[in-house]
């Protein structure tokens, strides 16, 4: 235990020398249409938080016992944090870095669905298990995809996956709670560079894996009652938000791949609401959803429970929602 309180400190001030020595090495984020911000800054922060991760799970992989299903992360979460590294550099293509994504979340969910279902089901699964396969893919990759699309104001998807992690590490046993906590280690190192003054922003090798890593805990939850609602409604906020965005644009004919500044925090952003105060009620909105979920495990009959606490997560959004198009109107922003 005297080792692991010391491993957190240690990995959080990793993450911090690497997000500084980041500040002097890495490449600026022009401003451009979809920007919030005016000035180039640095990006590639991520580099902190996913080498604090990677570190810190390598650690524990060696002298503690983890899931298996914690051992098929890091070679995915590693795969993820490479090819979303030189695409903040180079600007890949949009098909390569899917292409990264569909191969970790392949990795993970072939592995995740067979021991989570044969846990679950017991042996005789086989059909359960090529259902589960693709829905766990789809999963990772889209909710790898939202924290990256909500990562457009300082510290706003960095901080509500922290406290995802953060609750989920107080409710499951120790496996996976630790490796919440070795998460939440990394973005408490890299937050203060980026809020509420960006020095530098986290870039793709952290949102991507920060998002992949928080999906794949979600799943490794999914079988233990007291937690398996405290990640999905955590991120509920950052979900819904892209949900209702691309089912928006979708709508308007707007192409779903260009750059925007069409989701609901950029638009209460543009609309007049300072940046650290939309961040702040979405780290709020966050907590709210994480402790709908600590909740709900607390209650034993399932389905009207997981209904309820999803109905109850969601009035704020829905709230966040209306006041958002109410301001963007009076501003003269067109939401619809």
């Amino acid at each position: 235990m005297g080792e692991l309180a010391l491993l957190f400190p240690l990995l959080a001030a990793l993450s911090g020398v690497l997000v500084a020595l980041m500040i002097r090495l890495g490449t600026l984020d022009h401003p451009g249409d979809r920007s919030s911000h005016s000035v180039p800054t640095p990006k590639g922060g991520g580099v902190g938080i996913s080498a604090a991760y990677l570190i810190g799970m390598a650690w524990l992989a060696h002298t503690h016992r983890v899931p298996f299903t914690a051992l098929t992360l890091l070679p995915a979460a590693l795969l993820l944090a490479v090819v979303s590294y030189f695409d903040d550099v180079r600007q890949w293509p949009a098909i390569a870095k899917l292409a990264a994504q569909v191969a970790a979340a392949s990795l993970v969910g072939v592995v995740f669905a067979f021991l989570i279902v044969h846990q679950v089901f017991g042996a005789h699964s086989g059909v359960i298990w090529l259902a589960a396969v693709p829905v766990l893919i789809m999963w990772l990759v889209y909710v790898t995809n939202a924290v990256n699309f909500i990562d457009g104001l300082n510290g706003l998807a960095a901080g509500s996956v922290a406290i995802a992690a953060a609750i989920q590490s107080i409710a499951v046993p120790a496996p996976i709670g630790r490796q919440g906590l070795v998460l939440v280690a990394g973005i408490i190192g890299f937050l203060p560079f980026n809020y509420p003054r960006a020095r530098i922003f986290m870039g793709d090798v952290g949102s991507q894996v920060c998002g992949f890593v928080i999906a794949g805990l979600a799943i490794q939850a999914v079988d233990v009652r007291e937690a398996a609602l405290i990640v999905p409604l955590a991120l509920l906020p950052i979900v819904t938000d892209v949900a209702f965005t691309l089912a928006r644009r979708a709508l308007r004919g707007d192409p779903l791949a260009q750059a925007h500044r069409g989701h609901l925090y950029q638009v209460a952003n543009r609309a007049g609401m300072p940046a650290a105060r939309v961040t702040a009620l979405y780290w709020c909105l966050a907590l709210w959803g994480a402790l709908c979920g600590l909740a709900a495990g607390r209650i034993g009959s399932v389905v009207p429970t997981v209904l309820s606490a999803l109905a109850i997560a969601l009035l704020p959004m829905g709230a966040w929602l209306r006041y958002v198009v109410l301001k963007a109107k009076r501003a003269g922003i067109t939401v619809w």
